[in-house]
Formats: structure tokens, C-alpha cells, sequence
């Protein structure tokens, strides 16, 4: 009896996009591999650095948007909740306001989307190991 594949569970393709996403979003703009907080300047090993979103994660439209993910150290992104402000000043006006409309958008992505995103990322982050 031939077994068939099961289906990915949708919050297993999540996690794992929310994984490679963040190391492609920590290593893209990282040097030797240190990367800078984008809100304060700290720069550190990307490794030890986060992922760091202008408008929340909980917004799918936004979430994996690479203009509303930036590098952030820890004490910014979580102990100061994001720093949103000094996000915006990073970001400007005009992007700034483009990402808050998007965020307010209800958007679902199909599986398929999400796997996409995945193997694209992975690509991009096997890339980017080659120069860091």
C-alpha cells in the first residue's frame, strides 16, 4: 500500500516562513556577519539580532513584507516594544503611512503562497551565506 504525503499543517509552513524569513531579514544588509539595529545602532552578530516588524506581525498583509521588517537588537524590539517611533524615522513619512494602510488590509495567503515564500527565502538566505 503506497502512503501519500500529508499535507503541510498551515501553522507549520508559518513557522517555518517566519523562520527563514528572519534570517534573510538579519543577514541582507549584515557585514562580516554583524548586523545594526536599524532603531538604536547596535550592531552584533546577526545570529543574536531579531527580526524586527514596523506594524505587527499579527498583520499577515505585513508581516513577511520586507519594507516592514528590519533589523532590530533585542532590547529594542521586545524590552521596548519595537520602538515604533524611531521605526518611522528610519522608515520616512511616506513609507511609514503605505505600511500602516497595508497592515489594516485582511489578507490570507493560500498554502502554496507560503510554501513559495519559503523555498524563494531559502534561496536568497543560501545566497547571502556565500558573501557574509
Amino acid at each position: 500500500m503506497t502512503k501519500v504525503a500529508k499535507k503541510p499543517l498551515r501553522k507549520n509552513l508559518i513557522k517555518e516562513l517566519d523562520t527563514i524569513f528572519s534570517q534573510y531579514i538579519r543577514l541582507r544588509y549584515a557585514k562580516n556577519e554583524i548586523a545594526e539595529c536599524v532603531t538604536c545602532g547596535k550592531k552584533d552578530h546577526w545570529k543574536k539580532m531579531q527580526n524586527g516588524h514596523f506594524m505587527s506581525r499579527a498583520n499577515y498583509s505585513t508581516r513577511w513584507d520586507e519594507d516592514n521588517c528590519q533589523v532590530q537588537c533585542m532590547g529594542c524590539n521586545v524590552f521596548k516594544a519595537g520602538e515604533q517611533y524611531k521605526y518611522s524615522l528610519y522608515l520616512g513619512n511616506k513609507l511609514s503611512e503605505e505600511l500602516y494602510l497595508k497592515s489594516k488590509q485582511i489578507f490570507k495567503f493560500a498554502d502554496v503562497e507560503l510554501i513559495d515564500m519559503i523555498d524563494y527565502y531559502k534561496q536568497q538566505v543560501n545566497i547571502l551565506h556565500k558573501f557574509t
